[in-house]
């Protein structure tokens, strides 16, 4: 009879499913090394791409925030610009203004009339002057309340004074400045 060992098939049989074991234990770290270097690798280009893009919204928030600023000097030097524009239409509408007073205050002024004192301040106008009779003085009353710039003309005081040897009436008359709603 013959006898075989089967003991050494047995052990290289273990030995055998030892290595495949191994090798297989080992292939599958190989590869779930690889497969969380992919996924790490896969994770940092995302972040990345995250970092670039917050780095990029910085970069347009900054020059966002430049113009920003600019609107905001441009909106201040604007309404610095409207007050002044503002400014020089009330001073051109009030250069106007005594141009046409005086302009009307001659043309009202009768013969024989002579003013000795103007003098406006706060829409309010004294008048001080000679005339040769009360009648003058009446005359230039009604060409000044006829004007479109004196109004409420009041004679405050009359008084008969003497310049030579003629008399003389000396008067002081109060006015209110109104501008016609034409200008």
């Amino acid at each position: 009879m013959i006898r075989i060992n089967l003991l050494p098939i047995r052990a290289a049989l273990k030995k055998e499913k030892l290595r495949s074991q191994l090798s297989i234990f080992s292939l599958c770290i190989i590869l779930v090394c690889i497969g969380c270097g992919a996924l790490y690798f896969q994770k940092m280009t995302v972040i990345n791409g995250v970092q670039d893009e917050i780095a990029t919204i910085k970069q347009k928030n900054n020059e966002l925030r430049k113009k920003i600023g600019q609107v905001k000097d441009f909106e201040k030097k604007k309404a610095d610009l409207e007050k002044k524009l503002a400014i020089l239409e009330e001073l051109k509408a009030g250069k106007t203004g005594p141009v046409h007073l005086l302009d009307e205050l001659s043309t009202s002024l009768p013969d024989k009339l002579w003013l000795t004192k103007f003098k406006e301040k706060g829409g309010q106008i004294n008048l001080s002057g000679v005339a040769d009779s009360e009648n003058t003085v009446a005359v230039f009353m009604r060409n000044l309340d006829a004007s479109p710039y004196y109004k409420n003309v009041e004679l405050a005081v009359t008084e008969q004074t003497k310049a030579g040897d003629r008399k003389m009436q000396k008067f002081t008359l109060n006015c209110s400045v109104e501008t016609p709603p034409s200008e």
